[in-house]
């Protein structure tokens, strides 16, 4: 399975590299709302990073059935087949699915790598298992 993986918990720095890369990419805007990664503050304070765990989660609550798991485990949005209604957004365990007012479709992580090569720190990794 690819995903996304925070190789060290402690080590974000909020700086908000990640986020700025995966707006642009998905948006072609800088927006951290509109990110598929997020940082959070966890509950001692420090930044916390949300990424997609590829659970499936969503693609189980998707009555279209446009969210489907490719052969490398990452689910993907079939845009022909999402009418964004965003029921997938209000259930990921993440809170990393995005669906912009401007965008018919939802967006998610594709474990694409981008936001792990813009991160400074270097605690972003694409793994396969």
């Amino acid at each position: 399975m690819k995903k996304l993986v925070v190789t060290d918990k402690n080590g974000c720095m909020a700086c908000y590299a990640c986020m700025n890369a995966c707006s642009e990419a998905f948006y072609k805007v800088t927006d951290i709302t509109k990110s598929c990664i997020q940082i959070l503050e966890g509950k001692d304070g420090n930044p916390k990073v949300n990424a997609c765990l590829q659970c499936g989660k969503c693609a189980r609550t998707c009555k279209q059935g446009a969210i489907k798991q490719n052969a490398k485990g990452v689910y993907m949005i079939d845009k022909k087949l999402c009418t964004g209604c965003g029921e997938c957004v209000e259930v990921c365990p993440m809170k990393v699915m995005v669906k912009a007012p401007e965008s018919p479709v939802t967006s998610k992580c594709i474990a694409c790598g981008i936001c792990a090569k813009a991160c400074p720190a270097g605690i972003l990794e694409i793994q396969e298992k």
